[in-house]
């Protein structure tokens, strides 16, 4: 038995939840590899909208076991906050979430350093979601951070006043006002809710169901184009977003890796700064964004919008070696008269198909025009049934990319889900 991984394709936002809602009957364990509450993954079905940060997408499930993995980042009050919200829902959280000791810990201290950091650059900005996320990642490449399994010693209080002196001692160089106590006295609250819940060696629990032929879903968060190796440096996040990341946030071998599903828009958005070559600043990308209700899960900040980005997704596929597509928010483009991709882009007067080194240079798109379908594809649920138009668009980017495209999402409920083959 293999572990089946989950990846957006693009710089998020891509309809992860729900994807992973939709697979999770299939499987027996999900599990998130990294990333940490800068995640917003989405999810619809009875009426309702759901909005998961830190835990995995397929908790509404019986009989699933759900594991926040090792290469994960944990904000203690936010996660308190999600799992509060799902009781309230009726939700057994505790009999269906275990957390990785090895997973690390956002201090109230990091949150504070990632403000101060980000408004210290000024113009140069990155776009941080400000949930302290960068800060916790460097503490642990720095062997200062402070784990899950940290909180079951009786030193653990010791070592997080250790840790917060040598945060202050760090913040004094920024001309930045803060007030740790208030959130800090709520965040060691916050750490006897999770210690409520099992923790484990995940690496061991995993590997251990694997051998046990339990099928395992592995759960990314972000985008590839945000990976810290891989991305669109320097306007990344903290993780390893790839399908490299599953074998050291989960701790199993890359021989142990099945099937790899990307999951793509059919068009592109973007949260902050960073570079965008098929952005849209038009009334184009603010029909993109209204019709696609384009504003962040987790920031509800305005998301940018443009064509899709062929070059770059042919570049997700190669690195992750993704084995299927899944397409989301092919809907949004019902009412387009065209629909473009960008099959290449212009640099210096030369054409290329690869992502340059140096994205922040100027990039000129060359696109490709497809007609539009120019009806609504929401209420469909039969790949029989979708225009013509649609199919067309589909096959094409099956051809370019040459991984077949399996799901095709035509709205953001459940139910809106056409699954090929």
């Amino acid at each position: 038995m293999k572990v089946n991984v989950v990846l957006g394709l693009q710089w998020g936002d891509e309809g992860k939840g729900k994807i992973v809602d939709v697979l999770t009957p299939a499987y027996s364990v999900i599990a998130r590899f990294q990333g940490g509450p800068n995640a917003g993954h989405s999810l619809e079905f009875d009426d309702k909208k759901f909005v998961l940060h830190t835990i995995p997408s397929g908790i509404f499930h019986e009989k699933v076991t759900n594991i926040i993995g090792s290469g994960v980042v944990i904000d203690p009050v936010i996660f308190e906050e999600e799992v509060s919200q799902l009781k309230k829902l009726g939700v057994p959280v505790y009999e269906r979430l275990m957390i990785a000791k090895r997973a690390h810990l956002i201090l109230p201290t990091h949150r504070i350093i990632d403000a101060a950091s980000e408004a210290a650059k000024g113009k140069t900005k990155i776009g941080s979601t400000l949930k302290g996320i960068g800060p916790a990642y460097m503490d642990k490449t720095g062997r200062n951070g402070l784990r899950v399994g940290d909180i079951l010693s009786p030193a653990f209080k010791e070592r997080y006043e250790a840790l917060k002196q040598k945060h202050l001692e760090f913040l004094k160089q920024f001309d930045f006002e803060y007030n740790v106590a208030d959130y800090e006295k709520q965040w060691l609250q916050s750490i006897e809710e999770v210690k409520k819940f099992t923790l484990i060696e995940s690496e061991y629990v995993i590997n251990e169901a694997l051998a046990g032929s339990q099928k395992i879903l592995a759960e990314g968060a972000q985008g590839s184009l945000l990976d810290i190796d891989f991305g669109s440096y320097p306007f990344v996040t903290s993780s390893n977003t790839v399908c490299a990341g599953v074998c050291t946030g989960l701790g199993i071998a890359p021989g142990k890796i099945g099937n790899v599903f990307g999951i793509f828009k059919a068009y592109c958005t973007r949260v902050g700064s960073g570079p965008f070559p098929t952005e849209l600043n038009d009334d184009t990308g603010e029909r993109l964004r209204r019709i696609g209700h384009e504003f962040g899960a987790t920031t509800g900040r305005p998301r940018r919008t443009g064509w899709l980005d062929l070059v770059a997704l042919k570049y997700a596929v190669m690195i992750s070696g993704v084995t299927q597509l899944f397409i989301t928010k092919a809907d949004v483009l019902d009412t387009f008269d065209t629909v473009k991709v960008a099959v290449a882009y212009k640099i210096n007067g030369k054409e290329t198909q690869q992502l340059p080194f140096e994205t922040n240079e100027p990039i000129e798109p060359v696109y490709k025009e497809f007609k539009g379908w120019k009806r609504s594809v929401a209420a469909m649920r039969k790949e029989e049934e979708l225009p013509f138009e649609l199919m067309t668009y589909i096959r094409f980017i099956e051809k370019e990319t040459g991984v077949p495209i399996q799901i095709i999402s035509v709205g953001s409920h459940r139910e809106q889900t056409i699954l090929r083959n």
